[in-house]
């Protein structure tokens, strides 16, 4: 009886344990958070909580751009969050919203490229996390825009960076988006 007991307890322990191993890796990891250049430009989905803190204080983010369109702001609370943590601690903080649904299927349309660029040309933005709810799509988009206009990067490479964050295949909308860049 008092092995059963002993066993019973070591699998209770046991669950205890890898409960709060995972709570503990969820809190301490920005969501689908993607190094583009080191120092310069970052992406992401919705920061949340202490994430705020450990981007101001691990990478030096000065600027945040949130590119999730007005409608989303509804969702959640997360809103309210973002810009009271970007006042209180003197971030930037830029909104170039990007339709998530409809005709373009989130790839940004050239104006809003034109002033993500204009954004990480100057450098009192720098470095930059772009981020929006899941931080796949959209980011990759502006993030692989920028890479190509400013020729840090080559279209195969490119490309490789955009199915990293996406994780998935390119489709032939995203292929010619990348295309027009790379010009």
């Amino acid at each position: 009886m008092k092995k059963k007991k002993n066993s019973f307890l070591i699998w209770l322990w046991t669950i205890v344990i890898i409960l709060a191993g995972t709570s503990l890796v969820r809190h301490f990891r920005i969501k689908n958070f993607h190094t583009i250049v080191p120092e310069v430009l970052y992406t992401s989905g919705q920061p949340r909580g202490m994430d705020y803190t450990r981007l101001l204080y691990k990478y030096h983010i000065a600027t945040f751009v949130n590119v999730r369109d007005a409608d989303e702001h509804r969702e959640r609370n997360w809103y309210n969050e973002e810009i009271t943590w970007m006042r209180d601690n003197g971030a930037n903080y830029i909104e170039l919203p990007i339709e998530k649904h409809g005709q373009f299927q989130g790839i940004p349309d050239s104006q809003t490229v034109e002033k993500f660029l204009k954004i990480m040309a100057d450098s009192k933005n720098l470095p930059v996390l772009v981020h929006d709810s899941s931080g796949r799509k959209r980011v990759s988009y502006l993030a692989a825009a920028w890479m190509l206009r400013t020729k840090t990067s080559n279209i195969e490479h490119t490309i490789e960076k955009v199915k990293q964050i996406k994780d998935e295949a390119l489709t032939t909308k995203e292929m010619e988006f990348l295309q027009r860049q790379a010009r």
